[in-house]
């Protein structure tokens, strides 16, 4: 990772971790990934854009693996969503060969540009949604 990239990176997870993410986690329309904290065990709700496809919900992380909420994926993946003010809950799956940028162009415009102006390294996730 460049010194820019790792800069944007340290700048952007300081501001989400405690300016951005507590404020727009209270907003009851929006959408939210739940993982269990890898160390903490406690439930991490974490803001996203995404889109539920049939019983699919697709998003795209803008640091890949080095988002706290990735790394609580890969080390237990049963997740909740919350898409439209309701939860589902599923197995979360990380897509390293998956195409994020395009992937991007099938996700809400507005979240979509943002992670593309903000990422580093755009991973595609996908939830499996439980019947």
């Amino acid at each position: 990772m460049t010194r820019y990239h790792e800069l944007k990176y340290r700048t952007f997870t300081a501001f989400q971790r405690r300016i951005g993410n507590p404020l727009v986690r209270r907003l009851p329309t929006q959408t939210l990934v739940e993982t269990t904290g890898r160390v903490s065990g406690r439930p991490r709700r974490t803001p996203v854009g995404g889109r539920l496809v049939g019983r699919q919900f697709w998003f795209v992380s803008e640091f890949g693996e080095r988002s706290q909420y990735v790394r609580n994926i890969l080390a237990d993946p049963e997740v909740r969503v919350r898409v439209g003010g309701r939860w589902y809950t599923g197995t979360a799956h990380v897509l390293r060969d998956d195409d994020a940028r395009a992937r991007l162009k099938s996700l809400p415009r507005f979240n979509s540009a943002a992670v593309r102006m903000i990422g580093a390294a755009l991973t595609t996730v996908r939830v499996d949604l439980a019947d």
